[in-house]
């Protein structure tokens, strides 16, 4: 059965950072095995030399001091190599690392687009809170390759640091709590991200209403409009005060958190200088220790700086990043269709409808209200109903978009909830009030609803016919074979009315579908086309005997010859009882 989100349940807080990145570091390891290693051992070799500078700096030092000719040329070498080394290492390990994050960013933007396609349910496209979630991830998924390669400099850092601490404890043990002092710049650095990501995702909403409104200021869909009602100014205001009340607090965070990294950069400042002053003046050690403890002091500011603003970067847009990535994750696989029963081969009854309650999860409002009805196989029946009453609501939870509330959908006397969701829409057929303008060519656009007939041309004439749209294609310059959309090369725009006849054309590829569905198919149509419509429905509804096929219409549309009341059950409960519906 698919399990459905409570409605009043608040969305799920994020998975724990660390497990996140482990799970995003096991995905990439799933899909590029070797470029990972690689990556990741170059990087590491790439750290070790440039470690060492600080040694070869404090015995050339000494071998000038001591007048030691071969110490001097020993520690030379050693500073050419390293150099050299290092130059060597980190160009083989940023080609490397490219091509590893160009192939794994493919498999990281398919791994997300999957799991948004597998969610058997549709509420975390319509539910707010959840918009803002996926959106934030959107915008990151095409740069979280980034976050391996911010693994592994981290780990590089760290290794440089271990290094540089060994080096200045061969000096005296007391030289390693510059490592403490260090402590508040690490605390500042994870600190920062987080709180800066609150005030993100605070205002998270005001974003999403900034873009839309550049959106409706910069595409052609809005374009006309746009100029006609004289709304640009207003957008432009609109648009900047939205981001305003997004960037306010996002900027008060930073410049507050950066006064804290500030003062903990200070405190290790003077850690430095104490070190400096404690072994020169306090241990009245050799030159060459004064010059390894500046060395190794000043490479040791250089490190933890770059492995502070490694973790900065962790912490904040790529642990972020991994953790919604984990959180989708998850939340696929909570509402996933977990159903035990077989698609039945044909429906010899009908659809049952009991007791069926319904509201969105997120609201309180109750869409569909102790519906009881019956669509009886081979009918054709017409919904009927204001705008608001459901109409759609119906259409959605019959092709499992979302679970009932309370109450049962039977086929036949299989219980819906128990059907495996992708099986069951396997048999489904139809066109949506909402339809989605695919800009393919056209035999393309039309083949996609049956997607491993998409390229038998005669079969995309066929359901061209059944929707009556033969006129759009007889337009085309080269009929299917047309591109769709002005924006490509060579792509024509088509009106709404004619997208919407190629939309239903493409409801109707699927030859014997259990169930076709079709939601205010006629809206942008003439009422001679929508007539003609009907009828080749209605035909093909009773010549195949098989299908319960409810449809929502507008409320001047239904033809009259329709008899509503004899494929509906009316009983104590029914339809005809619920406040929202007429």
């Amino acid at each position: 059965m698919t399990s459905s989100p409570n409605r009043e349940r608040a969305i799920e807080p994020l998975p724990p950072a660390l497990s996140s990145m482990w799970r995003l570091c096991k995905l990439g390891y799933r899909h590029e095995p070797r470029l990972m290693v690689a990556a990741f051992v170059l990087s590491q070799l790439a750290a070790l030399p440039d470690a060492l500078l600080a040694l070869w700096l404090m015995l050339l030092g000494k071998g000038v001091l001591e007048h030691r000719p071969g110490m001097v040329k020993g520690a030379a070498i050693g500073l050419g190599v390293s150099t050299a080394a290092t130059w060597f290492l980190r160009t083989v390990s940023t080609r490397v690392q490219r091509r590893f994050r160009d192939r794994v960013t493919i498999a990281l933007e398919s791994h997300v687009a999957q799991l948004q396609a597998s969610v058997a349910t549709i509420a975390h496209q319509e539910r707010p809170e959840y918009l803002d979630r996926l959106s934030m991830l959107r915008n990151q998924v095409f740069v979280l390759d980034h976050m391996y390669m911010s693994v592994f400099s981290t780990l590089g850092w760290i290794l440089r640091l271990g290094i540089t601490m060994a080096l200045l404890a061969s000096i005296h043990p007391a030289l390693m709590l510059l490592s403490v002092f260090a402590v508040p710049t690490v605390l500042t650095s994870t600190w920062r991200p987080a709180v800066e990501r609150y005030a993100q995702e605070r205002g998270a909403q005001s974003n999403r209403l900034a873009r839309h409104l550049f959106n409706i200021a910069t595409t052609a869909s809005s374009g006309k409009e746009v100029r006609v009602i004289g709304i640009g100014e207003r957008l432009i205001t609109d648009r900047r005060w939205a981001w305003e009340c997004w960037y306010g607090p996002v900027a008060a965070a930073r410049w507050g958190s950066a006064l804290w990294h500030a003062l903990a950069w200070a405190v290790f400042g003077l850690a430095y200088v104490g070190a400096v002053v404690f072994v020169s003046s306090g241990l009245r050690a050799p030159a060459s220790a004064v010059l390894l403890v500046l060395a190794a002091g000043a490479r040791l500011s250089a490190y933890i700086g770059a492995t502070v603003g490694e973790i900065g970067f962790l912490r904040g847009f790529w642990m972020d990043g991994s953790r919604r990535l984990a959180w989708l994750e998850d939340y696929a696989a909570s509402v996933a269709a977990l159903g035990d029963l077989a698609v039945p081969t044909a429906i010899h009854r009908g659809i049952r409808l009991e007791h069926v309650s319904f509201a969105y999860p997120g609201t309180s409002r109750v869409v569909l209200d102790d519906v009881s009805l019956t669509l009886p196989a081979g009918a054709v029946v017409a919904i009927v109903g204001e705008n608001g009453a459901g109409k759609t609501t119906l259409v959605k939870l019959l092709a499992k978009m979302y679970e009932p509330s309370s109450g049962s959908i039977f086929v036949d006397d299989t219980p819906l909830a128990r059907v495996p969701a992708a099986e069951w829409r396997a048999r489904l057929a139809g066109a949506f009030q909402d339809f989605f303008r695919f800009e393919f060519r056209a035999g393309h656009t039309v083949g996609l609803g049956d997607a491993p007939r998409m390229d038998d041309e005669p079969a995309v004439v066929a359901a061209v016919d059944r929707a009556g749209a033969g006129d759009v294609v007889a337009r085309l310059t080269s009929g299917l074979d047309t591109q769709l959309g002005p924006t490509w090369p060579s792509g024509v725009e088509l009106s709404f009315g004619q997208w919407q006849k190629l939309a239903l054309a493409r409801g109707f590829m699927r030859d014997h579908p259990l169930l076709l569905v079709l939601d205010e198919p006629t809206a942008a149509l003439d009422a001679e086309t929508e007539h003609a419509l009907f009828e080749r429905y209605a035909a093909a509804a009773r010549a195949t005997g098989e299908t319960a096929s409810p449809s929502s219409f507008r409320t001047d549309s239904r033809p009259s010859a329709w008899p509503i009341s004899s494929s509906c059950s009316m009983g104590p409960g029914s339809w005809r009882s619920a406040p929202t519906m007429s």
